[in-house]
């Protein structure tokens, strides 16, 4: 790996910043939206949550249009697309006619982040130097995960003692803050088009093959870790570790921030078996012991060892994404591996809560650490055993990226 390369450039600092920025907005937000929504239009409990969980429709038909589109129009004139039309959006809270239009609010504000976040994402993946992908995913994505912390905890905190205009006004002010931002940062122009000639109505046109079975294996995992966002809270007021749970998804973030710099190198250094293979088993153990806790500090313990495994999991999963295309796909092949994180982490929930009717939290989450287990299968099909393949594919990509340059 050339460590001469630099990583942390004002471009990249930028770019991360307004991801961060565009990220806390989404979870402060998630967790006030539903007491709102009951508050002010007395929505009942299956509204409440379809205004909550809807957002993710939006961000899906967002990121299909863009994934299309984003190389040919240029990523400058769409990050700035999304950044105006995320920040206009987000005025639509203000506008209080009912739920019909709550509804519809969350839907535009979802498909406006999938714009915004899916250029920001190529785009930093084309700052980064070609030999520092998993090294500077990781840490480009360290901004998501802090923003997931800091966010809920800024919703609720807000929602207590303020009001919800003056929350929706904050939200505001951040979207102007990334365009504002976003004004000194130097955005690289598309390498080309990848198909120039005439337009038509193909499944290459909305989904990057080649990120196909690192994307499928996320849609599995993130399903897994959908139940942990969801219902840990109904699971520690089951087990009346109300108070060890507030600190859950602080230890997970700071395990995260602890162990990303390592996995993000080694896997430059090595290859992405070195860290799937590890990670994924440590997602399982975290779960299990999820399911037989019964104090607060083995919930602790789960949340640190989902965090080494779950949380590396992803920017490593990103990171595959990236290095198997050339430079003029980056755009689409990260709208394909954000969609099926986005299945996996949106619908899981809904899945998911048709079996807790049947089973407990308990062995929801014994069952779903057998899932993740059987991942590890999964991956060395769709992916694992082709390593070689792979990275020869990434070693010709970044020599043709250094030639053009």
């Amino acid at each position: 790996m050339n460590r001469t390369e630099r990583l942390w450039t004002k471009d990249f600092i930028i770019i991360s910043a307004m991801n961060f920025f565009l990220t806390l907005v989404v979870f402060l937000l998630i967790v006030m939206i539903s007491g709102y929504a009951t508050s002010t239009f007395n929505a009942s409990t299956s509204q409440a949550g379809l205004i909550s969980s809807i957002f993710i429709v939006g961000v899906l038909l967002g990121r299909l249009f863009i994934g299309r589109y984003i190389e040919k129009i240029g990523y400058r004139k769409i990050l700035f697309l999304g950044l105006i039309l995320y920040t206009l959006s987000s005025a639509l809270y203000f506008i209080q006619i009912g739920i019909p239009f709550l509804i519809l609010t969350r839907v535009i504000h979802g498909m406006m982040l999938g714009i915004a976040v899916t250029a920001t994402t190529t785009i930093v993946a084309l700052i980064i130097p070609g030999s520092r992908k998993g090294e500077g995913i990781g840490y480009f994505s360290l901004s998501t995960i802090i923003a997931t912390a800091v966010g809920p905890f800024l919703g609720i905190l807000l929602a207590q003692h303020t009001s919800y205009y003056f929350i929706f006004f904050g939200c505001f002010v951040l979207g102007i803050a990334s365009m504002v931002i976003a004004l000194f940062a130097k955005i690289p122009k598309p390498a080309g088009t990848a198909n120039p000639g005439k337009e038509s109505f193909s499944f290459k046109n909305f989904i990057e093959p080649a990120a196909l079975p690192i994307s499928i294996v996320m849609l599995v995992l993130g399903f897994c870790y959908s139940s942990v966002l969801t219902y840990i809270n109904f699971y520690a007021i089951e087990l009346d570790l109300v108070n060890a749970a507030s600190f859950f998804f602080i230890t997970y973030s700071a395990a995260i921030l602890i162990s990303r710099p390592f996995s993000g190198r080694l896997l430059d250094i090595k290859n992405a078996n070195y860290v799937m293979y590890p990670t994924i088993l440590l997602f399982a153990a975290g779960l299990f012991i999820l399911s037989n806790t019964h104090s607060g500090f083995f919930l602790i313990l789960s949340s640190i060892i989902i965090g080494f495994g779950y949380g590396n999991i992803q920017s490593c999963c990103q990171a595959i994404s990236i290095k198997s295309v050339p430079p003029e796909k980056v755009g689409l092949s990260t709208a394909t591996f954000s969609i099926f994180l986005d299945i996996g982490l949106g619908f899981g929930p809904y899945i998911l809560g048709l079996f807790i009717s049947i089973i407990s939290y308990s062995r929801l989450y014994g069952l779903l650490s057998v899932v993740v287990l059987l991942t590890i299968a999964l991956y060395y099909v769709l992916y694992g055993r082709h390593i070689k393949k792979s990275y020869q594919i990434l070693a010709k990509n970044i020599s043709n990226s250094h030639i053009e340059q």
